[in-house]
């Protein structure tokens, strides 16, 4: 049987403080904004390919944070990164505010790609992947 859905057509994320992500987003992974609900709030962000809504919770100080070994729901958004920025990407993630890092880049398996995955501000959890060519 052929799938009946075509592809990701965006994907949403609920968020403590949207004005921190957007800027990661934008800032650090060089996102643009593609506009919003800022009644609900929400900012709709893109890379090009895939577009994410981020809306932003309503009671902060009654969120409950994801524990992606505990909790039903996404356990992280992996991002494709090219090869040669990957080191790059991950410096400047590192030196960002409120970011977290599970680890830096390393072999995915046996390799030849290469991933790193962190927390970004607000605690969604992100995957950068490298894909790689095998010699």
């Amino acid at each position: 049987m052929n799938a009946i859905t075509h592809g990701v057509h965006h994907i949403g994320l609920t968020v403590k403080s949207l004005a921190s992500v957007k800027d990661f987003f934008i800032d650090v992974l060089g996102f643009r904004e593609a506009g919003g609900r800022p009644d609900y709030p929400a900012v709709f962000i893109t890379d090009g390919t895939v577009t994410i809504t981020l809306w932003e919770v309503k009671k902060k100080t009654q969120h409950v944070p994801f524990d992606h070994r505990q909790n039903i729901g996404l356990h992280h958004l992996a991002l494709m990164v090219a090869p040669e920025k990957l080191d790059v990407i991950m410096q400047k993630v590192a030196a960002t505010p409120e970011v977290v890092i599970e680890f830096f880049p390393e072999l995915l398996g046996d390799g030849p790609a290469r991933h790193s995955i962190f927390y970004a501000p607000g605690g969604i959890r992100l995957e950068l992947i490298a894909p790689g060519r095998k010699q």
